[in-house]
């Protein structure tokens, strides 16, 4: 395994909830720095397998790897620590509505720095400025459309400087014009900060609009993986029909 040139690796995980198989010998790596979209139906494993890499299931045989490092059997204590390299996007963005956007930003490095508040609000208003939300800290939630919700969840998982970037369903929900900010920002994020990102999503317009590789998944295992071009190209039945839609 070639860990200088992938920053996650996903071998032959499998998971199963009461019997029924979700992950079946998934094989996944992810390059530093790019952004891999995981297109697939509901239900095909995609929100598990981000779950699996974060600590949050455990899979029931296979090893998934941040930076050399195994994480499916760390202790919590050391999975905390992984966890600090990664920030998440949910698919309901998951803002907490007790608090004011902006404490809800800084609520990671109020927990888990030693940051003065000082150097919290710095980092808070500046990750509000880059998604174009500067100055909506003392808002509440509900006071944000769908799309703001989203783009201040972004500034919340960007609030501890990640490395890597999980997006559930980013664009689910939203009108197309939200959709297309919120899929630039996602570029973004990539091009600024040089994160390491896996969007995981049904919706052709938006992997196809962020990715740097696209990997199709079915029934828990990726049935290929490759740039846009090639994923067009592909002769594998299932992924022409997906990529075609409904007809």
């Amino acid at each position: 395994m070639n860990h200088d040139l992938y920053k996650i690796i996903f071998r032959d995980i499998y998971k199963s909830f009461e019997g029924k198989k979700v992950l079946c010998g998934l094989n996944l790596d992810i390059k530093r720095g790019e952004t891999l979209v995981v297109l697939g139906r509901s239900g095909c494993g995609k929100s598990v397998t981000l779950k699996i890499l974060l600590g949050l299931l455990y899979p029931d045989s296979g090893q998934a790897y941040v930076d050399g490092q195994e994480v499916t059997n760390l202790p919590e204590k050391k999975m905390v620590q992984v966890r600090k390299k990664i920030g998440m996007l949910f698919q309901g963005s998951a803002l907490f509505d007790s608090m004011t956007v902006g404490d809800n930003v800084a609520f990671a490095l109020a927990e888990h720095s030693n940051k003065s508040k000082h150097e919290i609000a710095e980092i808070v208003s500046r990750n509000l400025e880059f998604v174009d939300l500067a100055g909506s800290e003392h808002l509440m939630p509900s006071e944000l459309s769908g799309g703001m919700k989203k783009r201040a969840a972004l500034a919340r998982a960007m609030a501890y400087q990640p490395e890597i970037l999980l997006y559930d369903e980013p664009t689910t929900g939203l009108d197309p014009i939200t959709a297309t900010t919120i899929n630039a920002l996602i570029r973004k994020t990539q091009n600024e900060y040089g994160v390491t990102s896996i969007v995981v999503t049904h919706e052709l317009d938006s992997g196809f609009s962020v990715a740097d590789r696209i990997a199709v998944m079915d029934r828990g295992q990726i049935l290929e993986i490759g740039t846009i071009d090639e994923i067009r190209k592909s002769a594998n039945e299932f992924v022409q029909t997906f990529i075609a839609g409904p007809k």
